[in-house]
């Protein structure tokens, strides 16, 4: 599953040392899929109308745990192959696993295709256990709906499980950005050409195609009365926005790709040494320059992780104003990158869109500069 959820959420659990953070949007849907596939249900199992609502409650659950399965199957293999996980994100069409950018054509398939085979590997197992519930003729005539079919509770939870997982895999191995199957083929034309940003746009723009077919679709389905016509132009609004932004992401690649993050960074960013006081970090530096973190850099210069304002403020706040800075700071934010990366591995990465800032240092882990959001806009601007 992929989209562009938002920005802001909390945190719902943390799994192999994975953050995985849900939307208010995640529980709008939540609620609406229970609410939609009740009365359903209650054709099937008959009696009455809390065993259904109860039954749809453990499906829809069980759907969305099969999304975190998916999306862990991404954040697992990116991690083995030596990608950095910030996290995953469940909001209203899904989730999305935010890793740094991978290295290879090869990296990239091998993370995009982990997720689909979780999702399949889902769908074997509610198989195997439905026809062993009730043979296969009786789980396939529950999992397709068919008129006047009777089951059991566990047969329905079973089998719709089966067939939403399939509808979702199915759609998400469609070739276009930003779904799986996009990414696969972004792989596969990465690798064919040589070009990363040419892989970009293409893939980009069959998105763009795929969106209005989709936003067609759910206008259509809006004017027949379908409930899921609105869902349906929303979720392609989302698609296209994603889409055409690799469109961009991928031109403007093309024009920055002899570009350096040594070519654009600060040389002389205002650093807080790790030694410092909370206090005198306080006075010296976040009321002084009214930047919401800075870099915390040891006597060597050596880059050790961030100091926000807000940790800062709730220290001093509970009575700790004489804690040492490298007592409090965060040393797993993703704003560390090479000074020799390229510009262009800077355009998707987690630290610059949400810190505004990524933190450059050399093989010795030694800050050698910061290269904040200005500088990158100047720099793209440069190159349009």
């Amino acid at each position: 599953m992929a989209g562009m959820p938002p920005r802001r959420n909390f945190q719902l659990a943390r799994i192999f040392g994975i953050r995985i953070g849900v939307g208010i949007s995640w529980f709008i849907v939540l609620f609406f899929f229970i609410f939609a596939v009740t009365e359903p249900f209650h054709k099937m199992l008959g009696g009455s109308r809390t065993t259904a609502y109860l039954v749809a409650v453990a499906s829809v659950l069980s759907f969305f745990i099969s999304i975190v399965m998916h999306e862990l199957g991404h954040a697992l293999v990116a991690r083995k192959s030596g990608l950095s996980v910030a996290g995953i994100d469940l909001w209203a069409f899904g989730g999305m696993t935010r890793t740094s950018e991978s290295t290879s054509p090869g990296v990239e398939f091998r993370v995009a295709i982990a997720g689909p085979l979780v999702t399949l590997g889902v769908i074997a197992t509610c198989i195997i256990a439905g026809r062993l519930l009730a043979g296969q003729g009786d789980f396939f005539d529950v999992a397709v709906a068919r008129g006047g079919v009777r089951a059991t509770p566990a047969l329905v939870w079973l089998s719709w499980v089966a067939t939403i997982n399939t509808l979702v895999l199915i759609f998400n191995l469609i070739p276009a950005f930003p779904l799986d199957g996009g990414r696969i083929a972004h792989a596969a034309i990465w690798r064919a050409t040589g070009n990363r940003n040419r892989a970009t746009v293409a893939t980009g723009r069959a998105g763009q195609v795929f969106a209005l077919g989709l936003g067609a679709l759910g206008l259509w389905g809006l004017a027949g009365g379908d409930s899921f016509g609105p869902l349906t132009v929303l979720l392609a609004f989302f698609l296209y926005q994603a889409a055409g932004a690799a469109v961009v992401q991928g031109s403007i690649g093309q024009r920055i790709k002899n570009l350096t993050v040594a070519d654009v960074m600060d040389r002389e960013p205002v650093t807080v040494p790790a030694e410092l006081t909370l206090l005198d970090a306080h006075d010296q530096y976040f009321s002084r320059y009214r930047w919401p973190w800075f870099a915390v850099v040891d006597p060597s210069r050596r880059f050790l992780g961030v100091l926000r304002e807000g940790r800062v403020n709730d220290e001093i706040s509970a009575g700790r104003p004489a804690l040492a800075v490298v007592d409090v700071l965060e040393e797993n934010m993703p704003v560390r990158i090479d000074e020799h990366d390229s510009l262009e591995s800077l355009l998707g990465s987690e630290g610059l869109g949400r810190l505004g800032a990524m933190v450059a240092v050399d093989a010795d882990g030694v800050l050698q500069g910061v290269v904040t959001l200005a500088r990158v806009r100047r720099a793209l601007g440069a190159a349009a």
